[in-house]
């Protein structure tokens, strides 16, 4: 189940997921690895809902954008079938695309992890980095 809204005039888009057995560590809980997993299915669905291509090159754009940071904070483990929503929101997009991401048990909504994560324009073929995000993408993504 995926919506889209604008929380506080920002893009934004909820992914619903449910925890498989093979992303568990040896203590039954969601290896910590795989939260960058969950946030990446929240902002692939975002970007593609907004029609943004960032992970490669189509068409004419001679730009890529790695991402650059993330960080997360844990707060409540997630175990085997558990439903979880991802929220993902574009928080920045002039300079840099900076993210919020937050996931929540499904049922009680109990927040189990707060994450942040940035991406810059980089130049093709010279891997050359941009100051700031093309216009377009800046648009699409609402700023």
């Amino acid at each position: 189940m995926r919506s889209i809204s604008r929380k506080d005039s920002y893009p934004s888009i909820v992914v619903q997921i449910t925890v498989p057995f093979h992303d568990l560590d040896p203590m039954g809980v969601v290896w910590h690895g795989n939260y960058l997993k969950y946030f990446d299915v929240a902002r692939s669905a975002l970007f593609k809902s907004l029609g943004v291509d960032l992970y490669g090159v189509r068409g004419d754009s001679p730009f890529i954008y790695p991402i650059i940071r993330t960080s997360i904070k844990y707060v409540h483990p997630l175990r085997h079938g558990d439903d979880f929503i991802c929220r993902a929101t574009v928080v920045e997009a002039r300079f840099k695309v900076v993210l919020d991401f937050e996931i929540r048990l499904a049922d009680t909504g109990r927040i189990c992890t707060r994450g942040h994560g940035e991406q810059v324009a980089v130049k093709l073929p010279d891997m050359e980095l941009m100051m700031c995000i093309p216009k377009d993408i800046q648009m699409a993504l609402g700023f």
